[in-house]
């Protein structure tokens, strides 16, 4: 079973990601999933796939959801969150589909942690693809 931790799962990459893993259960596990401050859908993928880390926007915005989670998932939050769910987890793959250069410093921290890159954000590579490379 191949570990998966998604950055911007709210979004549309990050949605459609998320359908291909509910579509093959038994090959797929999500260790993370990191949102921006679309709470409300992040709060029903963490009821649909129980991943270990989640990560939203601010600190703030994880106050407001704390509460929801279930317990023993690590909450995390801001740029840090990121990393901590691109980096700090199990996932062998990290999906990043954040936009623009927010994902730089979390995929260069799945870099150096040993994860596999599913990069959907050109950004990246435009402002460091001689580091991503």
């Amino acid at each position: 079973m191949k570990k998966i931790s998604v950055l911007g799962s709210t979004g549309s990459i990050g949605t459609q990601t998320l359908d291909v893993i509910a579509m093959h259960p038994d090959s797929f596990e999500v260790d993370g999933l990191a949102a921006g401050t679309n709470t409300t859908l992040l709060l029903e993928q963490v009821r649909r796939f129980n991943p270990r880390r989640v990560s939203v926007a601010t600190k703030e915005l994880a106050d407001e959801i704390r509460s929801s989670l279930p317990s023993g998932i690590e909450l995390y939050s801001g740029n840090e969150g990121l990393v901590e769910v691109a980096a700090g987890g199990d996932a062998e793959m990290v999906v990043t589909a954040v936009m623009g250069s927010v994902g730089l410093q979390s995929t260069l921290a799945a870099i150096e942690a040993g994860k596999h890159i599913g990069l959907a954000n050109k950004e990246t590579l435009v402002t460091a693809g001689h580091l991503v490379t």
